[in-house]
């Protein structure tokens, strides 16, 4: 399937002074398959080793760690010669093998001539666990689940991507419903690779839903598998509580909602190890939106969201028809599963740190807020094609940005200083506001 991350590996390879680089990103969002399928496009040959399950190559790494001796042990290993020029390594799961990670730093020093690629499911967790970091000696790359964009080619429907890529919106408005339509798709299936790839060979939705129900049950299986047991409980808590959480009206995450008496500390260990994880993102309440966000925000105040709209919709128990049908029962929901889309969007677009804002008193709140060029703009999201937009109009009287966006599924237009892009043009968000200036 093809991934825009591969374009950021071709980049990465073509880079002067490359460092080896790590491809961090939650369990089965592809990041094996790509590395794969990397090292065979663009590499007469390519080494791959996983330490997750294997004794064999983790004792590799238990003496000397110069670069000299692993590759003598990886080719002693795989049966063949590495070529530097030539080969790719690929050293999957390596936060377990410890000093795998720190042979990085050796590599990047004294061998710089080899390309390694790294991925690690459980990175941040091990690090947290004490695990030593090459500060400074790797390059990183991050991978979320397939876009929108991704999914469309995914689908055979390169066409759409290029008509949005181009800007040709009069062709897009005529073709509106079709958009709209595998908007809807994606809504249910997501980016989870395995999940489009199921929907590809067979359009089965409900298939679709066993995937999804599978990964969900491998995420269970590694809270128990790799988190201290006295925080798999409240990791289970937690990360099943979302989808009732978002479903509120105003979707700020609140501790006590998870079981009565609830707090913040009782919770702290088991969100960290989510976020360490990829699962969750969590984004941070701005009440001043001055530059830069990050130094304004209240990590107190915080919405939640998983990190694949796809998983939220099965951890909801959302079917096929209440979304595609508008049945009732979706209407508040709707707005949650809308921003989940958004917020993936902006995550997949990279570099693009998200936050949201709202007032004192609690009555006006935006959905997103981000930073470009040094400015911060507002982000309000409409699951429909109602424009009414009381907090952006509150946010703009109080600080008067210079740019508004609203995503929503009306026609793309510019009035003034709002911008209205439809919710299935997300993916050019970024280049929109850099042609605006």
């Amino acid at each position: 399937m093809y991934r825009n991350a591969m374009n950021d590996l071709l980049a990465w390879k073509s880079r002067p002074g490359r460092k080896p680089l790590i491809l961090r990103g939650a369990r089965q969002v592809g990041k094996t398959f790509l590395m794969k399928k990397f090292g065979e496009e663009r590499y007469e040959s390519a080494v791959y080793v996983n330490f997750e399950n294997n004794s064999a190559v983790r004792g590799l790494f238990a003496g000397d760690i110069s670069p000299q001796k692993i590759i003598r042990g990886l080719e002693a290993y795989c049966g063949r010669k590495i070529d530097s020029e030539r080969c790719l390594l690929i050293f999957d799961e390596i936060q377990g093998e410890p000093r795998a990670l720190t042979s990085l730093k050796y590599f990047s020093e004294d061998a710089p001539q080899y390309d390694i690629i790294c991925a690690g499911s459980l990175l941040g967790v091990a690090l947290h666990s004490g695990t030593s970091f090459p500060v400074g000696k790797v390059e990183f790359l991050n991978l979320y689940p397939m876009s929108f964009e991704e999914f469309l080619i995914a689908v055979g429907k390169e066409e759409l991507v290029n008509l949005y890529k181009d800007k040709e919106y009069g062709l897009i408005g005529a073709l509106k419903s079709e958009y709209i339509s595998l908007l809807k798709t994606y809504y249910f299936v997501g980016g989870m690779p395995e999940a489009v790839a199921g929907f590809v060979s067979e359009e089965d939705l409900a298939k679709c839903a066993q995937i999804q129900q599978n990964i969900l049950s491998t995420y269970e299986q590694d809270f128990s598998k790799h988190a201290p047991n006295e925080i798999v409980p409240k990791i289970r808590l937690l990360y099943n509580n979302i989808p009732a959480q978002l479903a509120k009206e105003h979707r700020k995450f609140v501790y006590s909602h998870i079981k009565e008496g609830a707090r913040a500390k009782e919770f702290e260990m088991a969100m960290m190890w989510l976020t360490d994880c990829g699962l969750v993102h969590k984004v941070d309440n701005v009440s001043a939106p001055r530059i830069p966000l990050q130094a304004y925000a209240d990590p107190k105040h915080f919405k939640l969201f998983p990190h694949d709209i796809g998983l939220l919709s099965r951890m909801s128990g959302l079917e096929p028809q209440i979304v595609f049908d508008q049945n009732r029962f979706f209407t508040e929901f709707k707005g949650a599963i809308t921003e989940q889309f958004v917020l993936q969007e902006m995550m997949a677009l990279g570099g693009i740190p998200v936050f949201y804002w709202s007032n004192s008193a609690g009555s006006a709140e935006v959905d997103f807020l981000i930073s470009s060029q040094n400015s911060p703009v507002p982000v309000e999201v409409k699951a429909e094609t109602n424009l009414q937009a009381k907090s952006l109009s509150v946010f703009r009287d109080k600080f008067a940005p210079g740019l508004l966006l609203r995503l929503s599924m009306s026609d793309y237009r510019r009035d003034g200083d709002l911008l209205n892009l439809p919710l299935y043009l997300t993916g050019n968000l970024k280049a929109e506001i850099r042609d605006l200036g």
